[in-house]
């Protein structure tokens, strides 16, 4: 399937005997609560101020204490760390900041001991511009091979000194770059969707194909359970990459993320073999292995083609996240979730906070007319958060979202209500969204810096050495876990009893019925023998009769009040 001024090449999908099939509907990752982990953030062992694998080793029990079934690790493969690791040199090594291949069996064997399940991120719309491939590309010249694994184009204008078209970059400016040939004259252009450390793959060849496969039986034979896979509506761009409209390509890229009309670097139906041919790779293998893609598209429908039964298994669900605190517009979004996903045989996941959006115990707390989180807040925003009004509003928000039948996902410090950090001088800023943009966008450095673990010890016992790549704020020691552990009433034990109880009456694999009779601001509905209950309006409730099993804030005089979900059962 040629592009222009690229060799031509021809697609074949590898055939893969599978084992015999498994009880649809059985599969583990269909209620699973999984827990992201951010590597250099959550735990750091080594002291250099960098969370590593051997951190995270050491804090499993406490994962395992809350209740999740699995963790999802963010990328920790060789990288020079340009987009904290999301611009991959090889897939299949661990960076020296992360340790090595045998603290990734350590953990493995721990989360094993611990009855965890291990997901992987895969990042295969992009490579680093380190990757011995795209070093290759730039030594071999205009129509090797070599380039023809990335995508290389030829510049416009009288000169070629004018980018192939106007797409811009998620990050800000171009999506183009010009390279400087082997000879040292001004070449071709290529492209990145995101940071030009980030070169895009060319998914039209085979070559590609074949390399992604090789990777991922690299994790899966090392007893991995899945992958998350990181910009899957990518990796596939419109034939002849055509121009935007000039209004269009005035504005950064993310903007478009959730539009309606086509965009041709995203979702194109193509895409869509690539993850069929996955499904083989991975059904090849026991244990119900997990593909979850990261597709932000929209409506709900649409995404749900990401999660046909021969393709992926989940997709996070982007449109929950971003609903705003109205009964309404939740009670409409669960619906289309529920008929989106369960339309393909698959679960709605249901998600609230990640590396990527501003933290939802601070995004509750914004004003609804607030812009899109992901471009993140600092200490200029014209809107800061009301820190008290989004922790209790967050706290409800979870309560409801656990109760859901599916699956859910957890980010690192949500169990503790750790809000966005605000106040992070540009000079520690290291988002390169916040630098491309010139500082117009705070970028994600705010929902990543390193979580706290004991209020008194140095770095919040993140580090023993005090270290932090990114500061933390005095703040974080009242969020610390040693301060909320055993603690009645605290966010880490709001967490602790919301999932035991769905582990215990098993919510992910139930069903949602709609509860009229409490009036339009709650929102209310059974999931087998639970009643859910989320007020969001002014005035407190009364409760029906039944046993409380849970409440995300404490009642008043025995009524459920504003912003506050309740669990009882019936």
């Amino acid at each position: 399937m040629p592009l222009d001024s690229t060799p031509t090449t021809t697609l074949t999908v590898e055939s893969i005997t599978a084992p015999e099939p498994r009880t649809a509907g059985s599969e583990w990752w269909r209620s699973a609560v999984i827990y992201q982990i951010y590597p250099r953030s959550f735990a750091d062992a080594s002291g250099d101020g960098i969370g590593d694998l051997a951190g995270i080793t050491e804090r499993l029990p406490s994962l395992a204490a809350l209740g999740v079934d699995a963790v999802w690790l963010s990328p920790f493969f060789r990288s020079p760390q340009k987009d904290a690791g999301y611009d991959v040199a090889d897939y299949c090594d661990v960076d020296p900041i992360f340790g090595t291949l045998a603290d990734f069996d350590a953990l493995r064997d721990r989360a094993r001991e611990l009855g965890l399940r291990v997901i992987v991120d895969l990042v295969p719309n992009h490579s680093s511009d380190q990757h011995v491939w795209f070093q290759e590309a730039l030594a071999a010249g205009p129509g090797s091979p070599e380039r023809d694994r990335y995508m290389f184009r030829e510049g416009t204008g009288e000169n070629g000194e004018l980018p192939p078209n106007n797409w811009p970059s998620v990050f800000g400016g171009d999506a183009w770059t010009r390279v400087t040939e082997p000879d040292g004259t001004p070449g071709q252009w290529y492209l990145h969707l995101f940071d030009s450390s980030q070169p895009d793959f060319n998914w039209k060849n085979p070559v590609v194909w074949e390399e992604f496969r090789r990777v991922l039986r690299f994790w899966l034979d090392r007893g991995v359970d899945g992958f998350r896979v990181d910009v899957a509506h990518g990796l596939m761009k419109k034939e002849g990459l055509p121009d935007i409209a000039a209004a269009a390509a005035s504005d950064n890229i993310a903007d478009a993320l959730m539009s309606p009309d086509e965009t041709p670097w995203w979702a194109q139906p193509e895409v869509h073999e690539v993850y069929r041919d996955w499904h083989e790779v991975l059904a090849a293998y026991d244990g119900d292995r997990v593909l979850c893609a990261e597709a932000w598209v929209e409506p709900l429908a649409k995404a749900a083609q990401w999660v046909r039964p021969d393709e992926m298994h989940q997709a996070f669900n982007f449109s929950y996240l971003g609903t705003p605190w109205k009964p309404a517009l939740l009670r409409s979004v669960i619906d289309e979730s529920i008929a989106a996903f369960t339309g393909v045989g698959a679960p709605s996941t249901w998600v609230l906070s990640n590396h990527d959006v501003v933290r939802h115990a601070s995004r509750y707390g914004l004003p609804p007319v607030t812009a899109v989180p992901n471009a993140g807040i600092g200490p200029a925003s014209l809107d800061k958060p009301d820190a008290a009004l989004g922790l209790h509003r967050a706290r409800a928000a979870t309560a409801m979202m656990l109760s859901l039948p599916g699956s859910a996902y957890l980010y690192q410090g949500e169990e503790l209500g750790l809000p966005e950090v605000i106040e992070l001088d540009d000079h520690v800023r290291e988002d390169p969204t916040f630098h491309r943009t010139g500082g117009e966008s705070y970028g994600r450095d705010g929902c990543r810096v390193p979580i706290p673990w004991e209020s008194d010890a140095p770095a919040f016992g993140f580090s023993g050495t005090g270290s932090s790549w990114l500061p933390q704020p005095a703040e974080f020691a009242e969020f610390a876990r040693d301060r909320q552990d055993g603690v009645a009433g605290s966010t880490l034990e709001l967490y602790r009893s919301a999932l035991a109880i769905r582990a215990e009456r098993d919510l992910g694999m139930g069903s949602l019925t709609w509860v009229d009779g409490f009036g339009e601001d709650v929102v209310a509905f059974r999931n087998g023998g639970v009643l859910v209950l989320a007020n969001l309006g002014e005035s407190a409730v009364e409760l029906p009769t039944g046993e409380v099993l849970l409440v995300s804030n404490p009642l008043v005089d025995g009524a459920l009040p504003t912003d506050t979900t309740a669990w009882i059962a019936v």
